[in-house]
């Protein structure tokens, strides 16, 4: 197994791992409404319903989004190889390496640091534009592209 496709196996476990999360606390909240139905406390059960409810709007959106990061995720081919920078290639730069595919944030891998970057980022729009051996800048910060998996 190549480095880019252990590192995309990282994060659609990160990302499988979340929805379970998030299904979970759903699964918990619908409970506890059902349960708050069974109280008949006036006012104050009232308000404990809608927190409950507004609570449950927020995970839902928040699944929602996940969601969609696992389809993106899902649309790479981790074993494609290519001589450009394309969504979900991974871009070593002289700051660590890069790996155009969700914004989901930073892992360190065999020593190395890998941030998870969306192609919509503005570096991700930069490293869509530049080649291999070029450099781009966001916020006065050189990133010099050494290689493209």
């Amino acid at each position: 197994m190549t480095r880019k496709q252990k590192i995309y196996n990282h994060y659609l476990q990160l990302v499988h791992d979340k929805i379970t999360y998030l299904q979970k606390v759903l699964a918990d909240l619908k409970e506890s409404g059902a349960n708050e139905t069974k109280s008949t406390a006036g006012d104050k059960h009232e308000t404990a319903l809608a927190m409950l409810q507004i609570e449950q709007a927020n995970v839902r959106a928040q699944l929602k989004e996940v969601q969609g990061q696992l389809a993106m995720l899902q649309k790479i081919n981790p074993s494609l190889s290519t001589i450009g920078i394309v969504h979900g290639s991974l871009v070593k730069t002289d700051k660590g390496y890069l790996f155009l595919s969700i914004a989901a944030g930073k892992m360190n891998f065999e020593g190395q640091t890998v941030f998870a970057i969306s192609p919509q980022s503005p570096l991700g729009q930069q490293l869509l534009q530049a080649g291999n051996g070029r450099s781009v800048i966001i916020n006065s910060t050189s990133y010099i592209i050494e290689n493209i998996e």
